[in-house]
């Protein structure tokens, strides 16, 4: 069972873990505009066993029929519903997961739209702080 909620506590979703392959850092325009950053990494849960535990996320929809919800307090994006892309789908923000750190993407999707630098991240200078 998955776990997580947006930054302040309001909303809390919980589902059951689906194929894990279906979790990819995508890299589409309309989840780098939602987001805010240059990728966002979504894993696919089976719709019917997602389910919102506390609190109710605020509903932006986009183009082809998709629903983006995110909590109307704090803004934190959460979840994604597109019956026309993705049916019987639920896919989650995976960086809202409670445990974030136990599932990593298995694929990168939409490339034609990543921004050039996202291709060179190896290539930058790392810091584990903001360096001094």
């Amino acid at each position: 069972m998955l776990s997580g909620g947006c930054r302040c506590g309001a909303v809390r979703y919980r589902a059951q873990l689906g194929d894990t392959t279906r979790h990819g850092l995508c890299h589409c325009e309309d989840c780098r505009r939602s987001a805010g950053a240059p990728a966002v990494a979504w894993i696919a849960v089976p719709k019917d066993s997602f389910e919102v535990t506390q609190g109710e996320a605020s509903r932006w929809d986009g183009n082809g029929g998709a629903e983006r919800y995110f909590c109307g307090t704090c803004g934190t994006g959460l979840y994604y519903f597109n019956e026309a892309a993705l049916p019987g789908i639920a896919d989650i923000q995976s960086a809202t997961l409670d445990d974030a750190e136990a599932y990593a993407p298995a694929v990168q999707i939409q490339c034609a739209e990543r921004l050039g630098y996202m291709a060179k991240l190896g290539e930058m200078p790392a810091y584990e702080r903001w360096p001094g």
